[in-house]
């Protein structure tokens, strides 16, 4: 078990007052088998209404109507949460439907049927045939060819932090071989789901033993939002893989958010009654808790 300290600082600047539309946060985790909120809390300015749900995906959103105007808004979140790993290395299943191409049973697949349907172009089959040679043979456990794929975005492609919201086409960065977490995660979802996987886009944060210890070069994307990619397989369910790290079911990936595609991945999103020009500053750090500092 790891438990960890996590802080989230949203901050928008405006130029002038404005008022506020409903906006829409995805900054907490939902509790489950393999993660434990202990602590949470959420300040906000300007103050507001705030309501809690679960969207169509399961993911914890929190609605937040601020009210009046301000020439700023700012949304800090706070947590200590715990994370229980579940290591790949013993795991055998002798399942046929888990070998390449994978085949879901009937109920499985009436769930994830969205998330194997492509939702980019690929109209020269560039994405298709790079994914296609990475098969290295039919009747292939699945899990290993996942691995594969995962390992080599991370070992072939050249990691570049971006602070301009939005992500790459796949093909953009198939043909770049760069890109910054949520590309590579991208690259990931939509070349498995040519070959018929489900796959969806995960959104979190990522906890680097490094950024604690010092010495030793962090993990890639650590100190802000990370992406990386959930694939479903018969008999083992809804598994991480992190293709910027090289990682697979780590105890260092915090979920937040699973989606179709990366623009219902936003930490914040809402509106602005009025015009103005923002300027958007965001804080995130993930250490190992400290038992003798308190969650405010």
């Amino acid at each position: 078990m790891t438990r960890l300290t996590i802080l989230h600082e949203t901050r928008y600047d405006y130029d002038r007052p404005v008022g506020f539309g409903l906006h829409r946060l995805l900054i907490r985790p939902r509790d489950s088998h393999s993660t434990r909120v202990v602590q949470a809390s959420l300040q906000v300015t300007p103050p507001g209404e705030i309501r809690w749900l679960y969207d169509a995906l399961g993911n914890c959103v929190c609605l937040f109507q601020p009210r009046g105007q301000s020439a700023s808004l700012g949304i800090t979140s706070r947590l200590v949460i715990e994370r229980f790993p579940a290591p790949l290395t013993d795991v055998v299943v002798s399942d046929p439907r888990t070998a390449v191409p994978v085949v879901y049973d009937r109920e499985d697949r009436t769930v994830v049927a969205p998330f194997m349907e492509p939702v980019t172009d690929d109209a020269d089959a560039k994405l298709l045939s790079w994914v296609r040679g990475l098969v290295e043979r039919t009747e292939e456990p699945a899990l290993d060819f996942v691995l594969r794929v995962n390992r080599t975005i991370h070992e072939t492609f050249t990691y570049q932090a971006r602070g301009a919201e939005g992500c790459q086409t796949p093909g953009e960065t198939l043909d770049w071989r760069s890109g910054t977490c949520r590309d590579f995660a991208w690259l990931m979802v939509e070349a498995l789901r040519r070959l018929g996987f489900a796959a969806r886009f995960v959104t979190g944060y990522l906890y680097s033993r490094a950024l604690d210890a010092g010495g030793a070069p962090p993990l890639r994307g650590a100190g802000a939002t990370h992406a990386w990619c959930e694939v479903f397989l018969p008999g083992l369910g809804w598994l991480e893989f992190d293709p910027t790290n090289g990682l697979a079911e780590s105890a260092d990936l915090i979920p937040i958010a699973v989606t179709r595609t990366p623009a219902q991945a936003a930490p914040v999103s809402g509106t602005l009654e009025g015009m103005a020009n923002s300027t958007m500053t965001v804080r995130v750090e993930v250490s190992a808790f400290d038992d003798y500092k308190a969650v405010a």
